[in-house]
């Protein structure tokens, strides 16, 4: 998960004249010498419009004392001392957390910690293979009685948490007062998710869902049937999805264990994983879950996002206007992204055989924008009967999938064409998103994505200027009130 920046982080503030942007804002608009910006003669943003203005040359005196009213304006308000004090720590703090990423920080997932809390011994001794996974589980239900995000409540995420949760304390017999508590939780709140936004529907949630609802009938659990048409219209849509292998049946493990990660992981899915465990009694996958459990001690909805966390931790860097005090570590981590860069793509970890549209256009107009030579035919592994998929198998397009496309785009030298077909095809979905009001996406719960939207159609990269664009984005940006979406939501 990249590092989430604040926009307190670095003593930034909603302020026009705060300390990364202050240069551009001067305290009276009509000063000789000021300049404002101006489109199509409307406003783009709050105490902020888009103007250029030829004006008669200063003397030297005048620029003086223009520059020392503006000066004792800012210091009057506490921008300059305020930074001052306050800057280096903040510096210090998030160089470390960009210097030590390694393979990603991520929250843990409820759903997935229980689906390895049910892998059994795998010397026959009847107990759990991993007793601190119920450990997590028996730590970490929520006061009302659910498991899942406890910031946001999207009732998808919180009905197959929970769901997952009681199954393996059920199968184990554990904690009895929890598996009433949840199971109240359960039937009080299980019709909700037939009111929910599609788009905030978990990943392969059509899938694990009805798997869930089948091993706690088989468990002897009373699942609710009082939403019969919602839990009809799930079973309607379940597909099978290698990323969703927890809720498949009867599989050839001989032949899947071909499919497997250099790390022992099924597409980098603890749960998936465990599930392989369980069925195939794979030592690799043993390996991967213990090493991820003895960094999390539960789980987490994928696992490593190195490639990931580095690529979304520079882009916020640079849209909130700070990346100049982290060179370094920010050219570590673009030399560690064409490291694994490949013809084909990259996804969220490193040596995948699987790739993402989202993390190879953003990573893709990372390393053009640092001066690495990368080529645009890597977009045509992503195109299929003229649309652009983010994923093979995918049913919907996504909001924040098609803006990064629209982002890399734009870098395009002469000739590339296919960086023109992308510019064309997604800035045409993100308009009719646009003009249908429906910017809600189905990989992240953000603050502002509409807001973000909207200044990056109306504002080419071509005639871009940072200290505009971090301006929008300081307001725009959620920090750790934005969530992911995967399986589960995580952060």
């Amino acid at each position: 998960m990249p590092p989430q920046l604040t926009t307190t982080a670095l003593g930034l503030s909603h302020s026009p004249t705060a300390s990364t942007v202050k240069n551009l804002f001067l305290p009276n608009g009509n000063l000789p010498g000021s300049w404002l910006i101006k489109t199509n003669k409307k406003r783009v943003g709050r105490g902020l419009s888009l103007r250029c203005n030829a004006v008669a040359k200063q003397s030297t005196q005048d620029k003086k004392e223009f520059l020392h009213k503006d000066l004792t304006a800012v210091k009057r308000h506490g921008f300059v001392s305020g930074d001052a004090e306050g800057l280096a720590p903040r510096v210090k703090t998030i160089r470390s957390m960009l210097s030590s990423m390694e393979d990603g920080e991520i929250s843990i997932s409820a759903y997935d910690t229980a689906w390895v809390a049910l892998v059994e011994d795998l010397n026959g001794t009847g107990r759990p293979q991993f007793p601190e996974s119920l450990e997590w589980i028996a730590r970490n239900q929520l006061p009302d009685g659910s498991w899942g995000d406890a910031s946001i409540f999207l009732s998808h995420d919180r009905i197959i948490s929970t769901f997952a949760c009681l199954i393996a304390l059920k199968y184990w017999k554990l904690h009895a007062d929890k598996q009433d508590k949840g199971m109240a939780f359960i039937k009080g709140n299980i019709c909700k998710i037939g009111e929910e936004d599609d788009e905030h529907m978990p990943v392969g949630f059509e899938v694990t869902f009805p798997s869930l609802i089948e091993k706690a009938r088989n468990l002897g659990m009373e699942v609710p049937d009082e939403c019969r048409p919602v839990l009809d219209e799930i079973y309607s849509k379940r597909r099978i999805k290698l990323t969703s292998l927890e809720g498949m049946t009867g599989l050839d493990w001989e032949r899947l264990l071909k499919l497997q990660s250099q790390d022992g992981s099924f597409l980098f899915s603890p749960a998936s994983t465990a599930y392989a465990l369980a069925q195939s009694r794979d030592l690799n996958c043993l390996r991967y879950l213990e090493n991820t459990l003895k960094r999390f001690k539960g789980v987490p909805n994928v696992y490593p996002v190195d490639l990931f966390e580095r690529i979304w931790a520079i882009d916020r860097l640079q849209r909130l206007g700070i990346c100049r005090y982290f060179k370094h570590e920010i050219k570590e981590c673009i030399k560690y992204v064409y490291r694994y860069w490949t013809e084909r793509g990259i996804c969220w970890a490193r040596n995948s055989e699987f790739q993402s549209m989202d993390e190879t256009a953003m990573g893709f107009r990372l390393l053009r924008l640092h001066g690495h030579q990368v080529s645009a035919d890597v977009f045509e592994n992503f195109k299929k009967d003229g649309e652009f998929l983010c994923l093979a198998g995918q049913s919907t397009q996504s909001v924040t999938v098609m803006y990064n496309l629209y982002r890399a785009s734009q870098l395009q030298f002469p000739g590339e064409e296919v960086l023109e077909e992308a510019r064309s095809f997604s800035s045409k979905y993100l308009r009719q998103k646009q003009s249908s009001n429906q910017l809600l996406d189905k990989w992240m719960i953000a603050k502002d994505l509409a807001g973000e939207v909207k200044y990056a159609l109306d504002i080419p990269w071509h005639g871009n200027l940072s200290r505009i664009e971090t301006r929008f984005y300081i307001e725009q940006y959620g920090g750790d009130s934005d969530a992911w979406i995967g399986k589960t939501l995580y952060r």
